[in-house]
């Protein structure tokens, strides 16, 4: 079990970066866009770096949603491999049966 610290920073992030998700949308585009100025596009550089460190996708961590798990998180199911493991076995999960063979 993760720590609730942890746990909570990482909801904290997830809060923030989609706060300023049109923002860093906007802006990006701006930089992307070569028919806009270089003068414009320097500004909007300096906008985007001026966001808060949190504000970037590139910085959330998937983890288990019972546990706070980082490391083997399976993204389709949003569980760490042990929790999958337990739930599956218990066959709380429609579709997923134990190999046999």
């Amino acid at each position: 079990m993760a720590k609730v610290a942890v746990i909570n920073r990482d909801l904290k992030r997830r809060k923030i970066v989609e706060k300023f998700e049109a923002r860093r949308a906007e802006l990006l585009a701006i930089i992307n866009d070569s028919s806009v100025g270089d003068e414009d596009r320097h500004s909007a550089r300096i906008k985007l770096q001026m966001l808060p460190r949190n504000a970037s996708p590139v910085r959330l961590r998937n983890r288990c949603s019972l546990t706070g798990r980082p490391r083997g998180v399976y993204s389709k199911f949003g569980l760490g491999r042990g929790k999958l493991r337990d739930i599956a076995m218990s066959g709380e999960i429609p579709g997923i049966i134990k190999a046999s063979w």
